[in-house]
């Protein structure tokens, strides 16, 4: 068990894989966290969107890239920041827009969850407050959202869209993964976090 304020626990280099339901467990996304060249790298197939992303964080959980595979073999969206803290698009155009954001929220995946609540590693009641990137699948729009993390309980948390007051509750397991969010994605039955070599 983790103890209350205490870091997630880490994951296996030999990998993770983990599968959600959407709530009606009518669309399934697969989901694989991989460990190569000093960072990882997830790469989630969702079924109900029908598409496919890749994300690279660094060891401490910052997000490093970003692709987003729809219809074509090359990705229809490409993020990347570099090592002054600045957001670009795979042509070099730069997103100033972006600010100081440092994540990516994707609306048809509870995985990106993980990365700010891993890297923020709050106790029990508190708060944080940052921007985060967030992508629409359909029209491939991207907006930094100011947002409010609060770690609730032991394995519960709180994200406010701050602009809006939307908000989003949702159980993680002791390595940070969602296990379900309520009336959005649900850990498949039967299913948890496990190395990708199981």
């Amino acid at each position: 068990m983790t103890a209350p304020d205490a870091p997630f626990h880490a994951f296996s280099a030999d990998g993770h894989a983990v599968q959600w339901n959407t709530w009606d467990d009518a669309h399934t996304e697969a989901m694989t966290l991989a460990w190569d060249n000093e960072a990882w790298t997830a790469t989630g197939h969702v079924g109900r969107e029908n598409v496919q992303y890749v994300l690279r964080v660094s060891p401490t959980w910052q997000v490093r890239q970003f692709l987003l595979f729809r219809d074509l073999d090359a990705p229809d969206l490409w993020l990347a920041i570099d090592a002054r803290h600045r957001w670009g698009e795979v042509n070099g155009a730069f997103r100033p827009e972006f600010g100081a954001a440092a994540d990516i929220e994707l609306n048809c995946t509870p995985f990106t969850a993980t990365i700010p609540i891993r890297r923020l590693a709050l106790g029990i009641g508190e708060v944080a407050e940052i921007d985060v990137i967030t992508i629409d699948v359909e029209t491939l729009g991207a907006v930094a959202v100011p947002t409010r993390y609060e770690r609730t309980a032991q394995t519960t948390w709180r994200a406010t869209a701050l602009p809006t007051g939307d908000q989003r509750e949702f159980e993680v397991d002791g390595h940070g993964l969602v296990i379900h969010e309520q009336g959005r994605f649900r850990r498949q039955p039967g299913n948890s976090a496990h190395t990708a070599t199981d």
